[in-house]
């Protein structure tokens, strides 16, 4: 299963974005309105110039308290992003997300932002697949 199986299978297809210089604080609040976990760090709502999560911002709450939520997203984001296209297969995406510890990924075609999926999406796509197929083998061997 490819990445693109997975954005046609999300709800939405649509990334948040903040600009650089963008408060904590008001990073903070998008991801509780949208209840989402990580907004994307671009300048023009196309191009990755890094990832903020709200694992990030939890970090450094506990480290600093709340003096960090006058800091810009450029402070804490992940400016080395680590993307995907596309055509990347899913079980690749996998391993590059268990392996560097993240859950979201944002997926970039000619160097534009074209969608995010996460840890959650591609175990659910995968998921199916092997219910699929699981499937499709009981029928062939009932012989139906």
């Amino acid at each position: 299963m490819q990445v693109h199986h997975i954005l046609k299978s999300k709800a939405t297809d649509a990334v948040v974005t903040v600009a650089p210089g963008t408060p904590i604080s008001d990073v903070a609040k998008v991801l509780a309105e949208k209840r989402i976990g990580t907004v994307v760090v671009s300048k023009d709502g196309e191009t990755t110039i890094g990832v903020l999560s709200e694992r990030d911002i939890v970090r450094e709450l506990a480290a600093r308290g709340a003096d960090c939520l006058g800091d810009t997203v450029d402070t804490y984001m992940t400016s080395d992003v680590i993307t995907c296209s596309r055509h990347d297969e899913a079980d690749v995406v996998l391993t590059k997300m268990t392996d560097g510890r993240f859950r979201h990924m944002p997926v970039v075609e000619d160097g534009k932002l074209v969608g995010l999926i996460t840890l959650g999406d591609v175990v659910k796509a995968r998921l199916n697949e092997l219910a699929m197929e699981k499937s499709a083998l009981e029928g062939m061997i009932m012989g139906h």
